[in-house]
C-alpha cells in the first residue's frame, strides 16, 4: 500500500480549490438560466462533487495513476445562453441525453482509436499551451493584487530548493494569511451547512435535446475530454479511455437528476495532480488523485458552503496560485513538444493555436489547435514517406 504523503494531501486541495474557485461562478449562472431554486442550484454542486469524487477516487486507485475527473466547464458556458427559454425538467433530460451519447462513445471504443493516432509531443503542446495562460496570469494578477503576488512569486523562486513538494501549499498559507491581515478575504456571503440533493424529473423534449444536448456533448468531448486525455499521455499515463468515458458517462446518468450535467477528464487540474509538486515519484502520484477525490466528496457534500468559502480569496490570488502550480508541468510539456526536431513544426503551431484562447463553432482552442498539429504532421508523414518511395535506387 502506497504510503500517503503531505503533498499529496496539498496538491489535492489546491486543485480542488482552484477548479471550484476559478469555474464555481460559472456553473451557478447555468443554472439560474434553467430558473433553478436556491435548493436546486445547491443540489446541483452536491451532485458534480459526489461525481466528480467517486469516480477520481475509483479510476485512481484502480489504474494506480492520477485520472481527474472535473465538471464541463465549457459545457456550463454553453448552458448559460442555450438553457434560457427551457425549464428545469427539460434541461434534466438535455444531460442524461448529452450523459447517454458519452456512455455509447466509451462503449464503443471510438475515443480510444483517436487517441491513438495523437503523438506525444502533439499532446505535449496542446497541454502547454492550455497551461500557458495560468503561467502569464501569474504576472498579470501582478496589476490586482501587487503585494501579495509579488510575496508568492519571490518565494517561489527563493525556496523552491528548499520547500520541495511543499513549496506551494506554503505559498498558498502565506498567501492567504497576508489576505488576512489585509483585510482581502470577503467572508460576508461565506454560509456553512450541508446540502440535502433534490431529485429533478427530466422532461424529454426533442429540440432541447437537439439544440442543447448534441452541443453539450460535442463541447464536453473536444474541449474537455479530448485534452483530459492529453495531459494524461503527455504525462507518461496511459489508460483504457473507452472505461474511463464509459465511466464518466454513466455517472452522468446517475447524478443528472440532480444536476450532474457532464463529467470529463479533467486537463488543468488534472496536470497540477501529475506534476513534481504532487510526488517526485511519477508511479505513487495517483494519491494525490485520490486526495483530490476526497475533497471534491466534502466539496458536494458541503454544495454552496464550500462554493462560498473559496470564493472569499480574490481572484487574482487564485490566478496566482494556479501559475505557480502548473510552472513545473508547463516547463516539461514544452521540452517534450520540442524534443522531435523533425515535427517542431506542427508542435509549435499546436501551442499557439491553443494559446490564442480561440473558440470556433463553440468549441475551445484546444481542440483545434490539435486539429492543425495532426493536419500538419500528416502532411509532413506523406512527404516523408514520398521521399522514401522516391529516393534513388541502387545501382548494380
Amino acid at each position: 500500500m502506497t504510503k500517503l504523503k503531505l503533498s499529496h494531501v496539498s496538491t489535492g486541495f489546491i486543485a480542488v480549490f482552484i477548479g471550484y474557485a476559478s469555474a464555481a461562478a460559472i456553473i451557478f449562472q447555468a443554472a439560474m438560466s434553467a430558473g433553478a431554486t436556491e435548493e436546486q442550484v445547491a443540489s446541483w454542486f452536491w451532485a458534480l462533487g459526489i461525481g466528480m469524487g467517486v469516480t477520481t477516487i475509483a479510476l485512481s486507485y484502480r489504474y494506480k495513476k492520477p485520472i481527474v475527473t472535473a465538471w464541463s466547464t465549457p459545457g456550463a458556458a454553453l448552458l448559460i445562453t442555450s438553457l434560457e427559454g427551457l425549464t428545469m425538467n427539460q434541461a434534466i433530460a438535455v444531460f442524461l441525453f448529452s450523459s447517454a451519447l458519452i456512455t455509447i462513445i466509451g462503449l464503443a471504443g471510438i475515443f480510444e482509436k483517436v487517441l491513438k493516432q495523437i503523438p506525444t509531443a502533439i499532446a505535449s503542446a496542446m497541454l502547454a499551451g492550455i497551461l500557458l495562460q495560468f503561467g502569464l496570469g501569474l504576472f498579470t494578477s501582478l496589476v490586482e493584487e501587487g503585494q501579495v503576488v509579488f510575496v508568492m512569486l519571490a518565494v517561489f523562486i527563493v525556496a523552491r530548493i528548499w520547500l520541495g513538494n511543499l513549496l506551494i501549499p506554503i505559498i498558498f498559507i502565506v498567501a492567504l494569511g497576508m489576505c488576512i491581515g489585509m483585510e482581502k478575504l470577503d467572508v460576508s456571503a461565506v454560509t456553512m451547512g450541508l446540502t440535502v440533493p433534490v431529485f429533478m424529473t427530466p422532461d424529454f423534449e426533442f429540440f432541447s435535446l437537439v439544440s442543447v444536448g448534441i452541443p453539450l456533448f460535442i463541447v464536453t468531448m473536444a474541449s474537455q475530454n479530448l485534452p483530459g486525455f492529453a495531459v494524461l499521455k503527455a504525462n507518461g499515463y496511459r489508460v483504457d479511455s473507452s472505461k474511463v468515458i464509459t465511466t464518466t458517462g454513466v455517472t452522468g446518468l446517475l447524478l443528472a437528476p440532480f444536476g450532474g450535467f457532464a463529467f470529463n477528464l479533467a486537463a488543468i487540474t488534472g496536470a497540477i495532480c501529475m506534476g513534481p509538486n504532487a510526488d517526485e515519484n511519477p508511479k505513487t502520484r495517483y494519491m494525490a488523485g485520490i486526495s483530490m477525490g476526497v475533497f471534491y466528496l466534502l466539496a458536494g457534500i458541503m454544495g454552496m458552503s464550500f462554493v462560498s468559502l473559496f470564493s472569499a480569496v480574490p481572484e487574482a490570488i487564485v490566478i496566482a496560485i494556479a501559475g505557480l502550480a502548473v510552472m513545473p508541468t508547463l516547463m516539461n510539456s514544452l521540452a517534450v513538444s520540442m524534443s522531435d526536431t523533425e515535427y517542431r513544426e506542427p508542435a509549435l503551431l499546436t501551442f499557439l493555436f491553443t494559446a490564442s484562447g480561440t473558440n470556433l463553432f463553440g468549441i475551445g482552442s484546444a481542440f483545434w489547435g490539435l486539429c492543425i498539429g495532426l493536419f500538419c504532421y500528416g502532411l509532413y508523414n506523406c512527404k516523408a514517406s514520398a521521399d522514401r518511395k522516391c529516393g534513388p535506387s541502387s545501382v548494380k
